[in-house]
């Protein structure tokens, strides 16, 4: 009997296993997702699916899990072209002695482009379907994104001092309004006012990007509470420290992303907590760099709000969010203790959901349900660190590895395919690479 189709589609992926990511932290095995219109339109069994959905193109993935694209909340995408120039010393030195001195030299729009191609071609084949991303011309990394289809918050850096990106505050300030109304009906460009650090930049700026974030509707992605020293510096400094600074600016809000968040106190807890306000953790930057440890236990227990980011491969030193996975659940244990702390099905809640509310994109993407953009990532479990296969978040977890990724579509559109990256040139990638890596060198 020919089957009755019922249902037209763009796509249908047949997935061994599917995780939502949803409330009820489902697994599915043997469904298949629909997507019409960038979206996903149904959820069906296989068998289901097999007989009503007539699609454009069929995808099987008999040894796979499909899961919602990754999402890498906080990072400096440039960077990538320093990756590994500096290693296995302390973070006030790493700045002042090498990044800055090498930023000052080479930062131009050229450079930025570049780092942003070879970070969204790591990203991609890694599973990263979105990223938030904190540097200087932004709007170059803007051209880049779009160019290789993948989604992205750029928060415009915000700082009292000048470099190559503006002068002072208020022209930083007016840089980052303008490139939010340049892609406010963007798809897949989004913004956010990217104020550096509490050290780094005034009261009066402080404030003003509070109004202007609360008008707009757009986060405020921040470092916050990143070393011990940060902490200490504001309490000689202003006699309090940087979170309360944040809170009688009028800054700790659900528009709040702190980034880091290694130096926390009750008090802090349960002010991230009743203000509603966001942390991103980023586990391997910080155990790199001995910045401290960000206490994901204890905030998860507190119902705040917490999602994962690489930072920038100069300090990382790669944008793979798997690894970044399993480190946030085996550090979340040996920091409180407990084994039980941060379970695979959290941490991946934590890489996709928690990252796009944070970034308040958890509308539109972060988990696979009706109506959502189709941003999804396969992964093939046929491998040997795979087998035998109980539970399959665990796997992705506790022990995939980024280079079993075999799809990722971003609305629905197939940026990686089988090995292949379909939207970025990779020969031009590796030219221009080199080129940059031989002028950094010198």
């Amino acid at each position: 009997m020919s089957p009755d189709y019922t249902l037209q589609a763009d796509l249908v992926i047949h997935a061994k296993w599917v995780i939502p990511v949803d409330t009820e932290n489902r697994v599915l095995e043997n469904y298949s997702v629909v997507v019409a219109n960038k979206r996903i339109t149904n959820i069906l069994s296989q068998d289901e699916a097999r007989k009503k959905v007539s699609a454009a193109q069929v995808v099987e993935l008999p040894h796979h899990v499909l899961l919602p694209g990754l999402i890498n909340a906080h990072g400096h995408a440039a960077m990538s072209l320093f990756r590994g120039v500096s290693n296995d010393i302390p973070l006030q030195q790493w700045l002042e002695e090498h990044i800055w001195p090498l930023e000052g030299k080479h930062v131009t729009p050229e450079f930025v482009q570049h780092g942003a191609m070879l970070a969204c071609a790591e990203m991609i084949v890694s599973g990263t379907t979105c990223f938030a991303d904190m540097y200087f011309f932004p709007d170059a990394v803007a051209k880049v994104a779009l160019d290789a289809q993948l989604r992205v918050q750029l928060a415009s850096p915000i700082l009292d001092f000048p470099t190559v990106w503006a002068n002072d505050a208020d022209e930083y300030i007016l840089k980052a309004t303008q490139l939010h109304d340049s892609y406010r009906n963007s798809e897949l460009i989004c913004t956010a006012f990217g104020p550096h650090a509490t050290y780094t930049v005034s009261d009066a700026a402080l404030q003003k990007v509070s109004i202007l974030a609360e008008e707009l509707d757009i986060p405020i992605h921040m470092h916050v509470h990143e070393t011990a020293q940060e902490v200490k510096e504001s309490v000689i400094a202003k006699g309090k420290r940087p979170l309360q600074r944040l809170a009688e600016l009028g800054l700790v809000s659900p528009h709040l992303l702190c980034v880091h968040a290694t130096q926390l106190i009750e008090e802090e807890l349960q002010l991230l907590n009743e203000y509603g306000a966001h942390v991103i953790h980023c586990p391997e930057s910080n155990l790199k760099l001995a910045s401290g440890f960000c206490p994901v236990s204890k905030l998860l227990e507190s119902d705040i709000n917490v999602g994962i980011g690489t930072d920038g491969c100069a300090s990382n030193n790669d944008l793979d969010m798997f690894s970044e996975m399993r480190t946030t659940a085996l550090l979340a244990k040996a920091v409180a203790a407990d084994a039980s702390a941060v379970p695979a099905y959290q941490a991946l809640r934590m890489a996709t959901i928690n990252g796009a509310r944070a970034m308040g994109l958890d509308d539109r993407i972060g988990s696979i349900e009706l109506g959502k953009f189709a941003d999804l990532t396969a992964v093939n479990m046929d491998s040997i660190n795979s087998i035998p296969i109980y539970d399959p978040v665990s796997h992705l977890v506790y022990n995939t590895q980024a280079s079993q990724v075999s799809h990722v579509w971003c609305s629905g559109k197939a940026l990686f395919e089988n090995g292949q990256l379909l939207t970025i040139d990779k020969l031009k990638l590796y030219e221009v690479t080199h080129n940059w890596q031989k002028q950094i060198a010198n």
